[in-house]
């Protein structure tokens, strides 16, 4: 059920045919969620696997849920719907991850800060973002992209399919 009670930072991820299954996860949140901004697309390498590099990307929605309903009923269901497995090995490669990022203006993700993967995108959504200590998302993630931690990936379309009326709040921003 789409909704206008709460704002949440989504980030997701594939490495397992990402160009497929990014534009999937997209459609099956559209249905549940609004779609309010999107960030590029960025590859990365694998951490604590050998499996192929992730593509990423953070979208910002707006939806009537609470974050476990979220979570368990939306986010966890559009994971196996396109084959997530959950094993052991929390690294393993995987068609779909959904993380948490924000919920309202609470941090979900205490390591948002640590890696790109994560900083990149959810900068691009939540340009203004700081952290308790003071830290601005944005410049580090700026500092990541220059020291090529991530690559951004324009070639990767992505089909995003927002509606008329929701398209004034989408704003999109870029790491300089």
């Amino acid at each position: 059920m789409k909704g206008t009670g709460h704002e949440v930072c989504l980030l997701l991820g594939s490495n397992i045919n990402p160009e497929l299954n990014l534009p999937l996860a997209i459609s099956l949140l559209n249905q549940q969620v609004t779609l309010l901004r999107a960030s590029s697309v960025w590859e990365s390498e694998a951490i604590g696997s050998n499996g192929p590099n992730f593509l990423n990307m953070a979208l910002l929605v707006r939806c009537s849920f609470e974050a476990g309903y979220l979570k368990e009923e939306v986010i966890r269901r559009i994971e196996a719907q396109l084959g997530r497995e959950r094993i052991q090995d929390k690294n393993a490669p995987r068609t779909m991850d959904i993380d948490m990022i924000t919920f309202d203006d609470q941090l979900i993700e205490p390591h948002l800060w640590d890696v790109a993967f994560r900083a990149v995108p959810v900068a691009q959504v939540l340009p203004g973002y700081f952290s308790e200590s003071g830290q601005n998302l944005q410049a580090i993630a700026a500092s990541m992209v220059g020291a090529g931690m991530v690559k951004l990936r324009p070639d990767v379309k992505v089909g995003l399919t927002i509606r008329q009326e929701d398209m004034a709040s989408i704003r999109p921003n870029h790491i300089p």
